[in-house]
């Protein structure tokens, strides 16, 4: 296999699901900034563009990022990030559904609109600078209302590291690279970055890619 990865959250995320799971899978850094994702090679791989990208042995191109975090819990069940039985499963899925929708979601079109409208607007679609606002303050509210839900735990759900911390983290993570930071509030969230960043698999944010 190898993985198609590049800057943001959503490669880092499933680099740190394939080092959790101690996976050793060849990675082929894709230039988001030069546009390298928009080229014709790239959207043999992935129409949409967007990275990262899973390059199964049999050829088939996987993208988004749950999907690729379930095949290979699939094909690695140990160590479990998703979880080893329907329920722990369910609640895994509801988690990291409810911080992409209601979390990074917002975060991402509003950075798009806002900040980095610059850069977005002229290869893809963005909200008006108004709405880019608007969706910056629902993501802030929606960390604070995560932070009370995690409370003293040391995960978001379950007594262990799932792929619901991964989205956490790696979001806070991103905006942390556009100047971004938690929200006042949040001191649960940031105890939780804190430990989330001894894990080896937390040194992906450290790379400059």
């Amino acid at each position: 296999m190898k993985l198609y990865s590049s800057l943001g959250p959503n490669p880092r995320l499933v680099r740190m699901f394939i080092l959790e799971k101690g996976l050793d899978i060849e990675r082929i850094h894709i230039d988001i900034l030069t546009g390298e994702n928009r080229q014709p090679e790239f959207a043999d791989k992935n129409i949409l563009g967007t990275t990262p990208v899973l390059e199964l042995d049999n050829g088939f191109m996987l993208s988004e990022i749950v999907a690729i975090c379930e095949y290979l819990e699939e094909l690695h069940p140990d160590p479990a990030l998703i979880g080893t039985t329907p329920e722990t499963r369910a609640e895994v899925r509801m988690w990291a559904r409810r911080i992409d929708l209601e979390i990074a979601v917002p975060m991402t079109l509003g950075f798009r609109g806002g900040a980095g409208r610059p850069m977005f607007e002229p290869r893809m679609d963005v909200v008006s600078t108004e709405a880019a606002t608007e969706l910056s303050a629902i993501s802030d509210r929606h960390w604070v209302w995560l932070d009370g839900q995690l409370g003293d735990k040391k995960y978001i759900c379950q007594d262990k590291l799932t792929l619901a911390d991964l989205v956490a983290y790696c979001f806070i993570k991103f905006g942390g690279t556009i100047g971004w930071t938690l929200p006042e509030g949040t001191d649960n969230l940031a105890r939780f970055v804190q430990h989330m960043d001894e894990r080896e698999s937390a040194k992906v944010w450290e790379d400059s890619e």
